[in-house]
Formats: structure tokens, C-alpha cells, sequence
């Protein structure tokens, strides 16, 4: 019995540092990046990582194969979906204004091996992502000189037949990732400026597709002698939705940005609503004027654009088309390289990725190693590998992190707000010491008059009616209550998408589990709506909160059940290489454990009204004891 007690606190404190969180105390203004971005700046950014080549190829493809004219319907609703996750990366991005992305959100509300995963599987999509548009990038150029590339390579190097790599080696690719790579590396200023010149080119550009289109356009082609509006009905737009969706993928570049941004707390939450509704119009516009143009059924999806103005005898516009499509692939690989070098930036000032990787050049203020390594690395997968078996990599990684994007809002709505936004266990030493007399600074114990409710705890006016719930051991009904949610949204998920063909359940199996899944997913979503949250003035919060949080879960969960399980097992082998970085280096160096190393203490002073300054209480503790929480919070 004596020895199992060693062995069961070891399993609790290795479970401890697996779950250890960054306090949002240390998520200040000071940086060592520098804070040049404006609103504005931000803004372009967003743009240009989603006005991509998508808008000159997913709206042709969507058009003819999936939901003909209705695209412009699958746009909208995407766009919606869309905006759920962005409105929470708004209220991380502006409460905690440092670079990390989904990686910061998670760490500083779920935990550390979460947050690690998820910056690992951000660096996979990244890197997968930035190969992808860069060979999409030469293949387009090279087909504007009838493939002379192309050929001229297979002459004197040779084709390859092996799996995974691609049939001959893309040294164009390499050459503008290198070239981009440079100018990322110049600093945020330069590529800001670079990245505002292609944007304001790309819109120009999509301003005069938009006009002349409906110029040229013919209601007719909407009729019901081509099919009519939605020729494939509910399910093409339906499935339209679920391609869309990836079109509007790159707003999170915005909260990686916001280290770097004047004024984070309102510039993101702007930056991202502004950026996604621009990028909304331009899709929605161009898929009308398309498919009012030529009829979805002769549209060419490899260029839908190009070849509809040729078709139409404007075949001079195709040129500006292809001007405006290079340029939209530099901005998304120009948004790729500057957030990438940016995660690897944050897990390595946070000690659970190399430290080589948290310098900044003293002149640019830009993660100079994580920029070169990283830009050479993605060029090496674009020469190489084929990329066409991996790209589903993007729409995994996507939808994981907002997922857990989602569900760190909802945690940290139920936590009690910090009284500082710089305090931390040093500065509670410092200030103890500080102090010229206990009256500068006294805790009255039992004179409070009316305390107004602590996020976290049961609302007042449900207290007689759930007074079970209000019982319950601190946070554990909150804590309960987003477990049973996200179990709940993943069932209901998989019953929705793939139940019925992997389980082969009778109807009334497939109705009854669909009954007991919602009806959990609603429940937890009433039990956490019963407690208080935490409201902030200072800065933005998503509304109908976890109505909405709770929604994109369950979308981003749906829209994962459709990815192939080859997709699955290679993210699994992704994450298993991850999970090796981090148990042999990231655990150990994590600043986090530093923290929990003993020798610091915690000075508190209490003084009781009715006593004398002997009667003062001096309680030490070690940092890494949290003090106790008041019943209804949910533990930090």
C-alpha cells in the first residue's frame, strides 16, 4: 500500500505538468518584437491570406461540380461559419496580445500538451500550405509559357516515379519561397508595405472583374433551360458549403500579428470582422458574375475567370486575370511565411521548442532563425514532395485548431479575471516588501457588503431552483458541463456525417443515439448558461457565449468527420513525431516548470478588523500552490 502512494503522486504531478497552463498574467504589452501594425495593416493582412488563388479556381470548380449558380449561396453560408470561429480568435487576439495563435489560446485555458499539439499541427499547415501555393504559384506561370519550364526541367534533370514525390523537382518554387522568405525576414514594416501593394493590385484588379462582368452578364443563364438557380439542389449547396469553407481559412494570421500590433485590443477584433467581410463580398461578387457570364455547366474549372471573359470575346481581360491571380498568390505566401517563423517564435520563448528559435535580430525585430530555417524547410517540401497526397493536411489542421479555439473561449469565460494583467508571483514579493505601513494595503476580512457574482459561480437568481449544482466541489459542474459538450458535439457529429454508414444501425438505433447526443449536447449548454460568466469593458467579447463557441465546435467537428481516414492516420504519425519534441525536450525546458521549481514565496498579509498588528498573519506559500478558489470557479 506504502508504494503504490509514491507511484499514484508521481501519475498526479506528471498529469499536473501535462495540464499546466500560461497565466494570462504574463500576457502583456512588453514584447521584443516590434508594435508597428495598424489597424489598417492588419486589416490587409487578413485580406490577402484569403483572397488567394481560391477566389480564380474554388469559385469554377464549386460552380460546375457542386452547386452551380448556388454558389454564391454556399459562399454566404461558409462565410457564417467562418465568422463564428473568427469572433472567437477576436476575443483571444485582443485580450492576449502576443503571437501564438490557437498555440496561445489553448495554453492559457486548456493546457500544455494541448497548446504544444495544437503549434505543432499549426506548423504542419503552414508548411504544407506554403509549398502548395508556391508550386500552385509556378505551375500558373508556367502554363503562361506553354510549360517551357516544365519541359526544360525533365530535359536535364529527369521525372521521378516514387510515392509522395512529385514527378520532377519545382526549383521555380523554391526560388519564390526564397525570395519571400527575404522579404519576411526585412521586418513586419516591409512586409506590411509589400503585402498592402499586391492586396490594393488584387482588389483593383477583382473591382474590374466584378464590373465588367455584370456588364457582360445574362440573366438567362440562371433559368431553368440551364438548370435554374441550384441545379443540384439542398445537397449541392450544402456540400458547396463544406469546399467554401476552406476559402476563408487565413484569418488567423490576424491574432499571429498581434504582438506587433499598436493597439491589439481593438485593432483584431476590426482587423478580422472587416477583413473576413471584404473577403465574403469579393467571393460572393465574383461567383455571380461567373455564373451570370457563361452557363456553371460550360465553366472551365482549372480557369473558370479567364476562360468565361475568352468565351465571352474579351479574351484581352484574361491577361488582367492572371495578373490579379499571381498577385493573390503572393499575398497568401507572403501571410503563410510571416505567421509561421511566428509560432515557432512563441513555443520557443515559452521553452517547448528550441531556444535558437526565439531570437529576434536586434534591428528588424523579426524570429530571423525560425524565418530562414523554416522558409528553407517549406522550400524543400516544395521541391520535392508531391503535394496533391498531403493537402488535406491544411483542412485538418484548420479545423482542430478552431476547434480548440472554441472551447478555450468557453473555458476562460468561467474564470475569475486576474486582478492584474501584469501580476504575478514575483511582483506579489516585490510589492509586500514595498509597503510603508499595512494601511497602504489590507484585506478587511468579513466586511465585504454584498459581493457582486464571481465568474463561475451559480447565478443568484437560479441558486433556489439548482441548488445541486451549487454544491458541487469548485468548478466541477462548469468543468463537467464542457466535457459532456465537447463528447457530446463529437457523437452528435459522427451521427450526423458518417454514422450510419460505419455503424450500419437500424433507423430507429441512428434516431435514438442522434436523440441522446443533442439532448446531452443541449443540456451541458443549459447547465453552463445557468452559472455566471466573466464580463470585460476593456475589451471585445464574442456575444451568446457558449451558444456560439458551442456552434462551431459542433461545425468544425462535422466538417472533420468528412476527411478520409489516410488523412487521419498521417496526422496521427504527425502528432506522434510532435509528441516526441515535446517529452524530450519541451516538458523539461517549458517555462511553466520553471516556475514550479521551490525557493520562491508568496508574502501574504491579512489583518482582522477587531485585532492589534500582532494579531497579522504573515502566510508564506510556494508560487506553484495556487490559492484556493471560491466554490463555483473553475480551477485555472
Amino acid at each position: 500500500m506504502a508504494s503504490g502512494l509514491p507511484c499514484t503522486a508521481g501519475l498526479a504531478r506528471f498529469y499536473q505538468k501535462l495540464n499546466r497552463r500560461k497565466p494570462l498574467e504574463a500576457a502583456t504589452m512588453e514584447t521584443l518584437l516590434q508594435r508597428c501594425l495598424s489597424t489598417l495593416d492588419l486589416t490587409m493582412l487578413g485580406v490577402g491570406a484569403m483572397v488567394g488563388s481560391g477566389l480564380y479556381v474554388l469559385t469554377g470548380t464549386v460552380a460546375k461540380e457542386i452547386s452551380g449558380p448556388a454558389v454564391i449561396v454556399s459562399f454566404g453560408v461558409a462565410a457564417v461559419v467562418s465568422l463564428l470561429a473568427a469572433l472567437c480568435y477576436a476575443e483571444f487576439g485582443a485580450r492576449v496580445p502576443r503571437t501564438g495563435s490557437a498555440y496561445l489560446f489553448t495554453y492559457v485555458s486548456v493546457g500544455e500538451l494541448w497548446a504544444f499539439l495544437i503549434g505543432w499541427d499549426l506548423v504542419l499547415e503552414y508548411l504544407i500550405g506554403g509549398a502548395a501555393v508556391a508550386r500552385a504559384w509556378s505551375g500558373y506561370l508556367d502554363a503562361m509559357f506553354d510549360h517551357r519550364i516544365r519541359n526544360f526541367t525533365e530535359a536535364h534533370v529527369g521525372t521521378w516515379h516514387l510515392p509522395f514525390l512529385a514527378e520532377y523537382p519545382d526549383f521555380l518554387a523554391v526560388g519564390i519561397l526564397l525570395l519571400a522568405s527575404t522579404f519576411v525576414s526585412c521586418g513586419a514594416r516591409v512586409s506590411s508595405w509589400l503585402n498592402h501593394t499586391l492586396s490594393a493590385i488584387s482588389m483593383t484588379i477583382i473591382l474590374f472583374i466584378v464590373i465588367l462582368g455584370f456588364i457582360l452578364a445574362r440573366p438567362q443563364n440562371w433559368g431553368k433551360e440551364e438548370g435554374g438557380f441550384a441545379p443540384f439542389g439542398f445537397s449541392g449547396i450544402l456540400a458547396g458549403t463544406a469546399t467554401c469553407f476552406y476559402a476563408f481559412v487565413g484569418f488567423d494570421v490576424i491574432t499571429a500579428s498581434s504582438e506587433e500590433a499598436r493597439n491589439p485590443k481593438r485593432a483584431v477584433p476590426v482587423a478580422i470582422t472587416i477583413s473576413l467581410g471584404l473577403a465574403a463580398s469579393a467571393y460572393i461578387l465574383v461567383s455571380t458574375v461567373l455564373t451570370l457570364m457563361v452557363p456553371w455547366h460550360q465553366l472551365d474549372p482549372d480557369s473558370a475567370l479567364a476562360d468565361a471573359f475568352y468565351k465571352r470575346g474579351y479574351s484581352w481581360a484574361g491577361y488582367i486575370v492572371a495578373a490579379g491571380s499571381i498577385c493573390s498568390m503572393n499575398t497568401v505566401l507572403l501571410s503563410i511565411l510571416f505567421s509561421l517563423p511566428r509560432i515557432i517564435y512563441a513555443m520557443a520563448t515559452d521553452g517547448l521548442f528550441f531556444q535558437a528559435f526565439a531570437y529576434v535580430h536586434p534591428r528588424t525585430k523579426v524570429p530571423l532563425v525560425g524565418i530562414l530555417v523554416f522558409g528553407s524547410l517549406t522550400a524543400f517540401v516544395a521541391l520535392l514532395l508531391d503535394l496533391e497526397a498531403l493537402v488535406q493536411f491544411l483542412s485538418i489542421g484548420t479545423l482542430m485548431a478552431y476547434t480548440f479555439v472554441s472551447i478555450s473561449v468557453i473555458i476562460l469565460r468561467f474564470q475569475k479575471a486576474p486582478v492584474s494583467s501584469s501580476t504575478s508571483p514575483e511582483s506579489h514579493v516585490r510589492t509586500a516588501k514595498e509597503y510603508n505601513s499595512f494601511s497602504d494595503h489590507i484585506e478587511l476580512v468579513g466586511t465585504e457588503q454584498g459581493p457582486a457574482p464571481e465568474p463561475g459561480q451559480l447565478r443568484p437568481a437560479l441558486r433556489p431552483y439548482l441548488g445541486c449544482l451549487d454544491r458541487c466541489c469548485p468548478g466541477a459542474a462548469v468543468a463537467w458541463a464542457i466535457g459532456v459538450l465537447v463528447v457530446s458535439g463529437v457523437v452528435l457529429a459522427f451521427t450526423l456525417t458518417i454514422g450510419n454508414s460505419v455503424l450500419k444501425l437500424p433507423h430507429w438505433g441512428s434516431v435514438l443515439l442522434l436523440l441522446l447526443s443533442g439532448s446531452m449536447f443541449l443540456l451541458s449548454l443549459l447547465v453552463l448558461g445557468a452559472y455566471q460568466q466573466q464580463h470585460r469593458q476593456d475589451t471585445f467579447q464574442i456575444p451568446l457565449v457558449p451558444l456560439m463557441p458551442a456552434f462551431s465546435i459542433l461545425l468544425n467537428i462535422c466538417l472533420m468527420m468528412k476527411l478520409s481516414i489516410l488523412t487521419w492516420l498521417r496526422f496521427v504519425i504527425w502528432l506522434v513525431i510532435g509528441l516526441t519534441v515535446y517529452f524530450g525536450y519541451g516538458m523539461r525546458h517549458s517555462k511553466e516548470n520553471q516556475r514550479e521549481l521551490p525557493g520562491l514565496t508568496i508574502t501574504r498579509y491579512v489583518v482582522f478588523p477587531n485585532g492589534s498588528l500582532e494579531e497579522t498573519v504573515q502566510a508564506v506559500q510556494p508560487p506553484s500552490q495556487a490559492p484556493a478558489q471560491e466554490p463555483g470557479h473553475l480551477e485555472q
